[in-house]
């Protein structure tokens, strides 16, 4: 079982203050009809700057209730090209275990999407902060991707070979990293911009920090016909960070 790494960091390593803080953020945002979206695109900074962002793709999830959620997160701290899927059956966080979805991890590397690497997963966040959200789902299976230096066309393969009526996927993206607020806000536009115009060639270097799963699940959001919408759109500094270095958060879907 993988244990926690960022637990009392990015969020409570408490169980009891954990829920009472999921709690408290999925109350946060009004309850929302189900959208019909097969993807997302959700915020992993630490709850306490990210948290009510992530919260509006949450509450939708628990309208939606999927059997499955595919996560593509970025691999921050160890080098990797390409996808990696866990081997583990299980991750720990405070709220207890859950349960990952290994068949799907061993079809990947079948089809030679992915490869089985511990590794990239075991100090990222990027992944591990969409778990304590995606316990409130009962029965939930975790399937964690892991994408470093890729390109979209094999990152849109892995989406669709994902992509299923039970499962929902979820690429964990910040946006801009550490600019003036002015300056975060005026990145962001732009590229929530090439977002909603599904554009994987607009998202640049600095644009997000999961910038080739973004890129990949925009290119195959456009071959599937799919329309992207807002929810939530912030920055650090809404949650009260300093307004000369902050870090954009955006929650939005991605629906037939």
């Amino acid at each position: 079982m993988r244990r926690p790494a960022v637990a009392g960091t990015f969020y409570p390593a408490s169980p009891s203050h954990l829920q009472a803080m999921v709690d408290d953020l999925l109350s946060s945002v009004p309850e929302p009809s189900a959208d019909g979206a097969d993807a997302y695109i959700v915020p992993h900074a630490g709850y306490r700057w990210s948290g009510r962002t992530a919260a509006h793709v949450y509450r939708r999830l628990m309208v939606r209730r999927p059997a499955r959620v595919a996560v593509l997160g970025p691999a921050h701290r160890v080098p990797l090209r390409g996808a990696a899927v866990p081997t583990d059956g299980r991750w720990a966080t405070p709220l207890g275990p859950i349960a990952i979805d290994t068949d799907g991890a061993r079809e990947l590397v079948a089809r030679r999407l992915a490869i089985a690497d511990d590794r990239p997963h075991a100090p990222e966040h990027s992944i591990e902060v969409q778990a304590p959200f995606l316990q409130q789902l009962p029965d939930v299976r975790l399937l964690p991707i892991c994408i470093g230096q890729s390109t979209a066309e094999h990152i849109a393969t892995v989406v669709a070979a994902v992509s299923r009526p039970d499962t929902v996927v979820l690429c964990s993206t910040d946006l801009s990293h550490y600019l003036t607020e002015e300056e975060a806000r005026l990145r962001d536009v732009a590229t929530v911009a090439a977002i909603v115009a599904l554009s994987p060639t607009r998202i640049g270097s600095r644009d997000a920090c999961g910038r080739h799963a973004l890129r990949g699940l925009l290119a195959w959001a456009a071959s599937n016909r799919r329309s992207a919408t807002v929810l939530h759109l912030a920055t650090s500094a809404d949650e009260g960070g300093p307004r000369g270095r902050v870090v954009g958060y955006l929650a939005a879907s991605l629906t037939v």
